[in-house]
């Protein structure tokens, strides 16, 4: 078995770390602050609260799990780790720092699995002196409870390095994909942003509201593709109608190549979404523990298959 690292000490590094050692898996998590420590601590003891609230663990099940992390700030505990998962800040410089230091510590056949969500898996290859053990496995938030990892190649990955990171996705119970190229976004981001850019034309256009576009997406769209699929859906309907709906449309959708007005009126007021208390929507207005629950409901279900401490 892999000797597991999580470099990063963020939302998604201690997500990540959260489903490692829900697994049974002992879990280093390198950071580079002390307050950053603590953030990451207490976020992967309320993940595990989360989790024994909805009966999906026990205290015992947390508390041999919690015996299994090791939080810290020195680089040198990655020494004998065969596989890191890098998950800081989107910087080519810090990510080139987190490679130098695995290239130091860690094993020297370590495989690293970026967990970036924008950059290019051919630009990380060219940050570490061992492109052939590098490859992306881009997570969606909450990590632990979302099942889907993006994993992108790049034209030197090594097929050990696929291999090894595959068999550990599969133990971890994550459904994945493989991207023979790195793409801009990947897969679910680049669905997501034609999603964003419609959306938010819609509503510059005064045709509706945020609450409805959300509303069509959870009660129609939402439900349909999560139990048969966005291309099962196509060719069930066939291609003889969505080409006649294609016609109509297509004419019609947003294709700006620009940040819309709306979001940059935003960003110029610092109304910037959830962190800022506005955004699209009225934060303030919102119960964040009910936003965090249902952010997590869908999933819960796959945390029946882990196989947890005790």
């Amino acid at each position: 078995m892999e000797k597991i690292a999580v470099y990063g000490s963020g939302t998604i590094g201690s997500c990540q770390a959260t489903l490692v050692i829900g697994h049974g898996l002992p879990c280093t998590v390198v950071g580079h602050s002390e307050s950053g420590l603590v953030r990451c601590r207490k976020a992967i003891e309320q993940n595990w609260d989360d989790l024994i609230a909805q009966g999906l663990a026990t205290e015992r099940n947390k508390t041999a799990a919690l015996a299994l992390l090791t939080i810290t700030n020195d680089p040198a505990a990655l020494e004998g780790c065969t596989f890191v998962f890098e998950a800081v800040a989107e910087g080519e410089e810090q990510k080139r720092g987190v490679y130098a230091a695995v290239e130091q510590y860690a094993a020297p056949n370590a495989v690293i699995a970026s967990c970036t969500s924008s950059i290019d898996a051919e630009i990380l290859a060219g940050l570490t002196g061992r492109p052939e053990q590098l490859l992306v496995a881009h997570p969606f938030q909450p990590v632990h409870m979302l099942p889907l990892v993006e994993v992108v190649r790049h034209q030197r990955t090594g097929e050990d390095t696929l291999s090894r990171t595959m068999a550990l996705l599969e133990t971890l119970h994550r459904q994945v994909v493989v991207l023979n190229r790195s793409v801009p976004g990947f897969l679910v981001n680049r669905f997501a942003q034609a999603l964003f850019r419609e959306s938010i034309y819609l509503i510059e256009q005064g045709v509706t509201t945020a609450a409805d576009i959300d509303k069509a997406v959870k009660y129609a769209m939402g439900m349909r593709y999560a139990s048969i699929g966005l291309l099962e859906y196509f060719d069930a309907v066939g291609f003889d109608l969505e080409s006649a709906i294609a016609k109509n449309v297509y004419p019609d959708l947003c294709d700006t190549k620009e940040l819309q007005k709306l979001v940059l009126s935003g960003l110029a007021s610092g109304k910037t979404g959830q962190a800022a208390g506005e955004g699209l929507y009225d934060w303030s207005k919102k119960d964040q523990d009910d936003f965090r629950l249902r952010k997590q409901s869908p999933y819960f279900d796959g945390v029946k298959e882990w196989t947890m401490p005790e």
